[in-house]
């Protein structure tokens, strides 16, 4: 019960992320499903500079790339915290640059079950 709940949240939040409209660099896009305190068993992550984590990072500016008018180039995960689940939700700070050079930090929320290589952006947004 508890498994299929969690899938219909997270089926419910890709559906609301990719039937939102276009939005620019600095909006938001998905929800935030969590609370972001370590009691809720979100930890740092060890080593920020894993070719695993710096790939997530990728994956998430090109995947909200897909779905806004807006083009970021990565340059690399900064930081993060981690939360296991059925699978790993993942929030990452990247640092990316506009279109124009500028270079500004930006909060991803990825759900990922690597053994299904399933991956899924929950949210994207600017840090202010």
């Amino acid at each position: 019960m508890r498994t299929s709940s969690f899938l219909l949240i997270i089926v419910v939040a890709f559906l609301y992320a990719i039937g939102s409209p276009a939005t620019g660099c600095g909006e938001r896009m998905g929800n935030q499903l969590w609370n972001t305190t370590i009691e809720n068993g979100w930890k740092p992550i060890g080593n920020i500079n894993d070719q695993h984590i710096q790939e997530l990072g990728r994956w998430a500016v090109l995947e909200f790339a897909k779905h806004v008018n807006c083009v970021l180039k990565f340059n690399k995960v900064v930081s993060g915290r981690q939360q296991l689940v059925s699978g790993m939700n993942y929030k990452l700070i990247i640092d990316a640059s506009d279109i124009g050079g500028k270079d500004d930090k930006y909060k991803a929320e990825v759900y990922e079950q690597e053994w299904t290589h399933k991956r899924q952006l929950l949210s994207f947004a600017k840090v202010k």
